[in-house]
């Protein structure tokens, strides 16, 4: 009986001359059909990289134009290209100017900012996820009742209920205070459906029975549990409720009077009006430049709490 026997072993030259140039044409042809480690075929497409180009341009001209013409001086910005620079390079004192123009009330409108925003936004947030999270984990009776008027919040718009809000806080003489924005900032409908359905998901039943039959009780089984899975979902609101405190226009502009509680939006608009009107006073460059001071926080913001999304993922991960 013969037996099967497989291909001879090559032989160390005759491997080596086996063995393709990367440089020729099998060579790159199988570095296009390799695949990544994952298993994964890489799928490149030409006119969905045009497509997110032309978003990614979109997205960076606003700021690229308050960048250009934060650094032209009033007369330059009206008699050069908007989007070029021109002139002599004026940044740093439009910033000074800026700073300093009317007693330095820039400076005040940018802490009234700060103040509602830290109060309005971070109250909004821990009432949210607390809400969120007894709303996602308790029963008790009208929860489908809370659960349809959360919907019906989240439905109507911000500048419906701004008009209503007016008349009941000037009811009792809250209007033309930092109270008439922080108070209506604290309620967020859309943030605490956003933990609620998110808390369903990220925080597992059984380990919140596990820690009461360890004699956890519910504030600090929130505090030491709950919190860190919500890290993510709580970061998402947080982020929502700072910009749309921060970005707040309408609510101030028909609350408020007294231009020292003015926040930035409301500012630099009367800043802009200056140039109409009878005696005008115009100063673009100083509104252009409070503008590009006014979006770095966010910016700041944005990139240090965006950390918090990737380190959050896997802490709401259960090992079966």
């Amino acid at each position: 009986m013969s037996t099967l026997q497989g291909p001879a072993p090559l032989t160390v030259t005759e491997a080596t001359t086996t063995q393709r140039d990367p440089r020729d044409g099998g060579g790159r042809a199988s570095r296009k059909s390799r695949k990544p480690v994952d298993g994964r075929k890489v799928k490149r497409s030409g006119l969905l990289t045009a497509v997110m180009v032309v978003f990614v341009v979109y997205s960076f001209a606003p700021l690229f134009y308050l960048l250009v013409n934060s650094t032209k001086t009033q007369a330059s910005l009206l008699s050069t290209f908007g989007l070029w620079f021109g002139g002599d390079f004026n940044l740093w004192q439009n910033i000074v100017d800026t700073l300093t123009y009317n007693d330095g009330i820039f400076v005040q409108w940018l802490g009234n900012t700060l103040l509602y925003v830290v109060i309005g936004a971070g109250g909004a947030t821990l009432l949210a996820t607390v809400a969120g999270y007894g709303m996602a984990k308790f029963q008790f009776p009208g929860r489908r009742a809370v659960f349809a008027v959360v919907l019906g919040a989240i439905a109507v718009p911000g500048t419906a209920l701004a008009v209503p809000t007016f008349l009941l806080f000037s009811q009792v003489g809250l209007t033309n205070t930092p109270w008439a924005i922080i108070l209506p900032s604290l309620i967020s409908p859309f943030g605490m459906y956003l933990i609620w359905t998110y808390a369903v998901e990220a925080i597992p039943t059984e380990l919140i029975e596990a820690a009461r039959m360890d004699g956890a009780g519910e504030f600090r089984i929130f505090f030491t549990i709950a919190l860190k899975l919500l890290a993510p979902g709580v970061v998402t609101v947080l982020l929502f409720a700072v910009v749309a405190t921060w970005n707040n226009y309408f609510l101030p502009l028909i609350m408020l009077s007294d231009p020292k509680w003015y926040p930035l939006t409301v500012g630099l608009n009367q800043w802009n009006a200056q140039a109409t009107g009878s005696g005008a006073q115009p100063i673009y460059n100083l509104v252009v430049t409070g503008s590009l001071l006014t979006i770095i926080p966010i910016v700041v913001a944005f990139l240090f709490l965006q950390r918090f999304w990737q380190s959050g993922l896997a802490a709401g991960s259960v090992k079966a």
